[in-house]
C-alpha cells in the first residue's frame, strides 16, 4: 500500500517565526529565506494505520479505524517503515526535512497557520484553547477531517506532530551545533494548544519517543518517481 502523495513545487519561503506572531521562540529564529530548488513528493496525510499494517511491521495500538493516524511510533520505526516503501515501490522513500515540512506547510503563506493569524476547531484537531480552557474533541480524528493547505496536504496542523529526518539544533542561527541525541519534530498534536501548531512551532524529541499523539509522513524527490 502506496500512500497518496502529490508533488510540493519548487519556490522560495521565509522560514521562521513571523513577526507578528507573539508565540515566537528563540527555536524558531533568525527567519531566513529558503529556497526550495527541485519539486519533490509528500505524503498528504500522515500515515495512517491502515498503511502501517499492511507494511507488516511491528503492530501498535489496535484502532479499529484504519484511516487514524498511526501513533506510537518511535524515529527508527519510521525510518524502518520508509526502508520498507523503498523496497515495496523501488523509489527512496524518506522522512521529510525540517525544511521542506515548513516549505509544504505554509504552501505559500507568511502567517503563524497556513489559515492566517488563528486557526479554529473546523481548521484543526487540537485541545485547549489558549485561556487553557478544553474545547477540542480530545482524542485522534481521521486523516483528512479538516480542508487541506493550498498545496493539498492535509493535517499539517494539529492531530499528531510528526517526526522530521533532522537531528535538533536549538535555533536556526548559522554554526548551532547538531544535538544527535534529539530528532526534530514538527506539526503539534491533537492535545496541543493552536499556538503549538503554528508553521514555526518546533519540538526536538529522542528518537526511542513513542507517544499516542506523534506520527510521521513521507516524502520522495520527484525525479525519483519517473
Amino acid at each position: 500500500m502506496i500512500p497518496v502523495s502529490i508533488e510540493i513545487p519548487s519556490g522560495r519561503y521565509t522560514r521562521g517565526g513571523c513577526p507578528d506572531d507573539k508565540f515566537v521562540n528563540a527555536t524558531e529564529l533568525p527567519r531566513e529565506e529558503i529556497e526550495i530548488v527541485r519539486p519533490f513528493r509528500m505524503s498528504i496525510y500522515p500515515i495512517t494505520v491502515g498503511e502501517w499494517r499492511a507494511s507488516g511491521l511491528r503492530s501498535v495500538e489496535d484502532f479499529d479505524d484504519p484511516n487514524l493516524p498511526v501513533t506510537g511510533v518511535s524515529y527508527f520505526e519510521a525510518e524502518e517503515y520508509c526502508r520498507w516503501l523503498e523496497e515495496e515501490s523501488g523509489v527512496p522513500w524518506r522522512l521529510p526535512t525540517e525544511v521542506e515540512w515548513e516549505y509544504a506547510c505554509r504552501a505559500g503563506t507568511d502567517a503563524p497557520f497556513f489559515t492566517g493569524s488563528d486557526i479554529s476547531l473546523s481548521e484543526a484537531n487540537f485541545l485547549y484553547a489558549e485561556d487553557g480552557s478544553r474545547v477540542g474533541p480530545g482524542h485522534l480524528l481521521p486523516v483528512g477531517s479538516f480542508q487541506p493547505n493550498s498545496f493539498g496536504l492535509f493535517d499539517m496542523h494539529g492531530n499528531v506532530s510528526e517526526w522530521t529526518s533532522d537531528v535538533w539544533r536549538s535555533s536556526h542561527e548559522t554554526g548551532v551545533e547538531d544535538d544527535p541525541s534529539r530528532r526534530a519534530v514538527r506539526g503539534g498534536g491533537w492535545d496541543y494548544l493552536p499556538r503549538m501548531l503554528r508553521c514555526s512551532w518546533r519540538d526536538a524529541l529522542p528518537p526511542e519517543t513513542k507517544r499516542d499523539n506523534l506520527g510521521f509522513r513521507v516524502v520522495v524527490e520527484t525525479l525519483a518517481c519517473r
